[in-house]
């Protein structure tokens, strides 16, 4: 499919509720650029470009128009097999993620099978100055390294990110949170410490809080070190 077959494509599977639904969800994007397509949908349009091998000119036209495509483009990277080739189109569309929804939309797939090559991008889009970059770091962080794979520096790592944007604070948040329902003693210290930000301390707490695989002692003792007054943001993550 060419670039404007695809567009055509996405646009007959708009859902028009759906669209005023999700564009809502996402307040730093235009509404008018959002189509209105669900993510499983997008998920099966991915899965048959790239089963088809019919992707190439759609990843290289940047910016797209819509929010949509975005989502696409994020479904079809996650999609390839190839670690390399897919780190470098990353590193092409990164710059150019402007919204949660899209950044979080990026799961690689080929990334489980190659976490040392992984770690030193991280390494780097962790540095970045643009938002959803950082984001991408650590989520990627969380998703790939709280394991088997965990060792202190990347909490370190994350806990020296410095930053006013929202969704960056967000996602650090969900990271120490979820460190915490996996790798408890490693974690609190950062918690009894105060070592993050008030609002993005706070928000480890009640994502902690909020987790079914943290135990009713563990989210006791947490509940002790939330900060008062801290003015709370109410975004979606």
């Amino acid at each position: 499919m060419n670039n404007n077959e695809i567009t055509a494509e996405l646009f007959k599977l708009q859902d028009t509720r759906y669209r005023d639904f999700q564009s809502k969800l996402i307040p730093t994007i235009n509404a008018d650029t959002v189509i209105g397509v669900r993510s499983p949908e997008i998920r099966l349009l991915a899965k048959k470009l790239v089963k088809n091998d019919d992707f190439s000119g759609f990843l290289e036209t940047l910016p797209h128009k819509y929010f949509d495509e975005n989502q696409l483009h994020s479904s079809i990277l996650t999609e390839l097999k190839d670690y390399e080739m897919c780190v470098g189109l990353i590193n092409k569309f990164l710059p150019y993620v402007d919204n949660w929804a899209t950044c979080d939309q990026l799961l690689p797939k080929s990334f489980k099978k190659h976490k040392s090559e992984l770690l030193g991008e991280i390494k780097i889009w962790i540095k970045s100055e643009h938002t959803y970059t950082i984001r991408f770091a650590v989520k990627m962080l969380m998703n790939h390294f709280l394991d088997d794979d965990f060792d202190l520096s990347y909490p370190e790592m994350v806990s020296s990110i410095q930053s006013n944007e929202y969704y960056v604070n967000m996602m650090i948040a969900w990271y120490f949170a979820t460190a915490l329902a996996k790798q408890y003693d490693s974690i609190l210290p950062f918690i009894e410490q105060k070592r993050l930000g008030k609002f993005t301390h706070n928000k480890t707490i009640q994502k902690a809080v909020e987790s079914y695989r943290i135990s009713e002692t563990q989210k006791e003792y947490l509940r002790q070190f939330k900060i008062p007054n801290v003015t709370e943001i109410n975004f979606d993550d």
